[in-house]
């Protein structure tokens, strides 16, 4: 009996070689394996089935990962308001360990003996699959055929040509990568230093030239409506989210940052959802948090960001960390109003009945319920005593 190995496809030139190179030079019995996060419709999901098919596959699965990749990682991205570099919602980043541990589980499901993906020597996804891979399925063999016979895009076509493969090889002008957390793009702009995309880069069309007011409802840290309409998970409201603010062109940057692999990496996205939805948290827990708890979750959430993107996400580390988020979250709840307009969106206020700027206590800058003049005389005095006394000492120097 051949031997079996689950492939991570995608339907693209890289796992198309894998899909014929595994089976007819190493003589596997390829099992293809696509994980939505959010970002493919039934079409697209069907075409890529029958593309797998054609190539050989043995079977094609398809894994919806959706409401999975969103609770086990994209609702704690949410309640750390993580960015990386403070630019990048960390679209792909998360998105792939998703991806590699649905893999991962699928391959002990069948049995198999081999996984492979489809990356190459050069960037971040070869370490998070493989490490991954290592760490959940250890006493599986890792296939990385790109990779290892350090395949130029010409020889891949030339190969698949001289096994009869029909498909379009003509490479895209830009790599899209879509999931419900975001959507990344790279061009020949990104590899350079200093130019922007184009607007025809963009897979949505900047279409909305007024402005929009719209409310976004949270329940301890997650969006769970828009406009009083609810929705039964979170993943519908940032999908209507994501609807109705991209057309408007808000979401959009390019991130520079550090790459596991020790080289500067950059690429462009569109995030409107996920940047509006971390901005409103933001502002409904500064309103609600007190200053320790937003400091720690400050310290806590970039470093769970960073480790994320490095593929780290089976840490034991990690789960402590979303315990902290989680508990942090129990009053962050209320409505937070936001105006969207071409290319921005400002978030203009919130209600919350756990509103800790409360006139009950005092009115900044203004008057105060809780405290006398005399109150502040002794604790200025005191909160600044030991400076005083550090100065005096040190009168001299």
């Amino acid at each position: 009996m051949k031997k079996k190995v689950v492939l991570a496809y995608s339907g693209g030139l890289d796992t198309s070689f894998c899909c014929i190179y595994l089976t007819r030079d190493l003589g596997l019995e390829v099992h293809s394996v696509i994980v939505n996060t959010g970002g493919f419709s039934a079409e697209e999901l069907y075409n890529v089935e029958q593309r797998a098919y054609r190539m050989g596959v043995t079977s094609h699965h398809v894994v919806d990962e959706t409401e999975n990749f969103y609770n086990s990682c994209v609702r704690y991205l949410i309640y750390g308001n993580v960015l990386k570099n403070n630019t990048y919602p960390l679209s792909v980043s998360a998105e792939r360990v998703s991806q590699a541990t649905a893999i991962a589980n699928y391959a002990k499901e069948i049995g198999a003996e081999y996984v492979a993906h489809g990356s190459t020597g050069a960037g971040n996804d070869q370490v998070r699959f493989d490490m991954i891979f290592n760490i959940l399925v250890p006493n599986v063999q890792i296939l990385t055929p790109i990779r290892d016979l350090k395949l130029s895009r010409e020889e891949e076509i030339e190969y698949l040509k001289k096994h009869g493969v029909d498909m379009n090889f003509e490479k895209a002008k830009y790599s899209i990568n879509k999931g419900i957390w975001g959507t990344s793009v790279g061009g020949k702009e990104t590899l350079t230093s200093h130019l922007g995309l184009p607007e025809d880069a963009w897979p949505t069309p900047m279409t909305e030239t007024g402005s929009r007011n719209i409310e976004l409802t949270f329940e301890k840290g997650e969006l769970v409506a828009l406009d009083g309409k609810k929705y039964d998970h979170p993943t519908k409201a940032i999908q209507a989210l994501q609807a109705i603010a991209q057309p408007y062109g808000i979401g959009r940057d390019i991130h520079i940052g550090d790459t596991i692999i020790g080289i500067k990496g950059r690429v462009g996205f569109e995030a409107a959802a996920p940047m509006i939805i971390m901005k409103a948290h933001h502002t409904l827990e500064k309103h609600v948090l007190t200053k320790w708890q937003l400091s720690w979750k400050d310290q806590l959430a970039s470093f769970y960001g960073n480790w994320l993107h490095e593929g780290q996400f089976h840490d034991p580390i990690m789960r402590n960390i979303e315990t902290f988020l989680t508990d942090s979250q129990k009053q962050v709840s209320g409505r937070v109003f936001v105006q969207l307009h071409p290319y921005r969106f400002q978030v203009t206020g919130i209600e919350s009945e756990h509103d800790l700027m409360s006139s009950k206590f005092g009115s900044y800058g203004e008057m105060n319920n809780a405290w006398t003049g005399e109150d502040v005389k002794g604790f200025s005095k005191i909160f600044g005593n030991q400076v005083m006394i550090y100065h005096k000492v040190n009168s001299n120097d």
